[in-house]
């Protein structure tokens, strides 16, 4: 039986003055208990369709055509029609949990708000309800967790709560809009199986929008292909992961970091000797804030890099690898000691830190959020060398010039941020980093927030960059397929040890530790 019908859905936004078209066209069904996934890139359209179910898209949305949930016509429906659905029968699950909940409410608050509006529930009838349904979604010790706010719990456990809220009112629909790409491998496998798990259990029929066709593979029964607006490819999924017809399904298919590091040359200097790093957070508590315990963010690290080497720092949030990283950079305290290009950096005051800065540098996971939006593509990438002088150098040529190894046209220097995509604004970051011809690059997460084609762009980038001028990388991830093509050697942390460590091919055709051994059968679906 069909539950939601899609006809010819168009979606237009109003824009100083003119029709932006985001959708056109799109045609599909969702049978109850099915899971059907709207894959694509950015700005294909796949939010915008999923969000326009139940009229989420504000007023500057012009939309025709038809949505037919159990029947009844949502296009042009009143508002009190569609608050009457909104959470009851259809529920919403988002991408960042961290921006979906409320930070200055417990989670119990935030649970109970959904069943005293939607079910008349409050006092300890509300409260029973809440532990039942995080203990439905897997969160352990659920009765203590009440109390909790969102900042207090792991992203994994977030996103558990987001779940557990949208289930609150025993929703017929659950429209899942990229609920996983912020995640470890491994909670990203959890969350997945959860869904899976309760699509079964509560009989739900499920809409997950997602760039990430490994996803799609896992999860979805059938599956739709958009690209600008339209959907090119449609079927059954299995059918169409064994024979895509449109080019484009062909191409995200093909979508995958591959390849191998270019070779360090012979003799490398070593760039970056770090011994027996220690990086421990002091708790402090009472009055008088004394210190009664540590939070042991990194016990004991140890490692070396050459130029022209990349090392990849594999684990799950929380195991201490983008703390080790900013301590290696001076960003955040430790002990031991870090030897950048001879000289240990740890005891240096922060004047005589500042000559190695220019020669350290760092990419953010978060290209947006790293980003000023007050300023020009072109003043963001040039504000390094106003800091470190440029030796009497042409700014506006050096910009040019970067821009242009970094694949960005250079008369695009004038833009603002917002007015780029997700993978120019990683390669403005990258370039601002690159200017200066830095010795040592820290990469954060730099792919995880990207589409599957244009993350494939960043690596090749990433490694053409180092091939060209010898730089050392320090790639941290939790993405085990761009940490193979990226890297020399790898490190896996867990709870802020370093668990096992060697060459990429080693720790990949062999892992030791069984912690290994699962990160790479939730990245892979087997150990390689």
């Amino acid at each position: 039986m069909t539950l939601l019908q899609v006809s010819d859905l168009s979606i237009s936004f109003a824009q100083e003055g003119k029709l932006l078209s985001a959708v056109r066209g799109v045609s599909f069904q969702l049978q109850r208990g099915e899971t059907l996934a709207i894959v694509g890139e950015s700005g294909s359209g796949k939010s915008v369709t999923a969000l326009s179910t139940v009229g989420l898209l504000g007023d500057s949305a012009r939309v025709t055509g038809s949505v037919r949930y159990n029947g009844a016509e949502m296009v042009g429906a009143d508002e009190k029609t569609l608050q009457r659905l909104r959470g009851n029968d259809i529920s919403f699950i988002f991408q960042e949990p961290m921006t979906s909940l409320n930070p200055l409410h417990t989670i119990a608050k935030q649970i109970g708000e959904s069943l005293a509006l939607h079910q008349g529930l409050s006092g300890p009838a509300a409260r029973a309800r809440t532990i039942d349904l995080l203990q439905k979604v897997g969160i352990r010790d659920a009765e203590s967790r009440l109390s909790a706010y969102p900042h207090q719990l792991s992203g994994g456990q977030r996103q558990r709560v987001m779940i557990a809220m949208a289930l609150a009112n025993g929703p017929d629909l659950l429209i899942a809009d990229e609920p996983t790409t912020a995640l470890d491998v491994t909670i990203q496998a959890q969350i997945l199986d959860l869904l899976g798990d309760l699509k079964r259990s509560e009989n739900l029929s499920m809409l997950f929008i997602t760039h990430d066709l490994n996803i799609v593979r896992r999860i979805a029964d059938r599956v739709c292909v958009m690209q600008g607006g339209q959907i090119v490819e449609a079927g059954d999924t299995t059918k169409v992961f064994a024979a895509p017809q449109h080019p484009y399904t062909q191409k995200l298919l093909a979508a995958s970091a591959k390849g191998t590091p270019p070779p360090v040359p012979k003799g490398a200097e070593t760039v970056l000797d770090v011994s027996n790093l220690r990086i421990w957070f002091p708790i402090q508590t009472g009055l008088l804030r004394r210190i009664t315990g540590h939070v042991k963010a990194v016990n004991d690290a140890s490692l070396t890099l050459r130029a022209g080497e990349t090392l990849g720092v594999v684990g799950e949030s929380g195991s201490g690898k983008t703390t080790l990283a900013l301590a290696i950079l001076r960003l955040v305290q430790a002990q031991g000691k870090v030897l950048f290009l001879g000289r240990d950096l740890l005891p240096l005051p922060p004047r005589q830190m500042r000559p190695y800065r220019r020669d350290m540098q760092i990419v953010f996971q978060d290209p947006y959020g790293s980003l000023s939006p007050r300023m020009t593509a072109g003043e963001i990438i040039a504000e390094g060398l106003g800091v470190h002088g440029t030796g009497g150098a042409d700014p506006q040529k050096m910009v040019a010039l970067i821009m242009a190894d970094v694949g960005l046209d250079p008369a695009m220097s004038a833009r603002y941020p917002h007015e780029f995509s997700g993978g120019q604004r990683q390669r403005i970051a990258i370039a601002r980093a690159m200017i200066l011809r830095p010795k040592l690059v820290v990469l954060d997460e730099p792919t995880s927030a990207l589409d599957m084609t244009v993350q494939v762009q960043i690596v090749d980038l990433l490694r053409d960059l180092q091939r060209k001028w010898g730089l050392a990388y320090i790639f941290v991830s939790h993405d085990l397929r761009v940490i193979r093509a990226m890297s020399h050697q790898v490190m896996v942390m867990r709870e802020g040890d370093i668990i096992e460590s060697g060459t990429t091919e080693a720790v990949f055709a062999a892992p030791k530790t069984e912690y290994t051994r699962a990160l790479m059968q939730a990245a892979f679906g087997e150990v390689p």
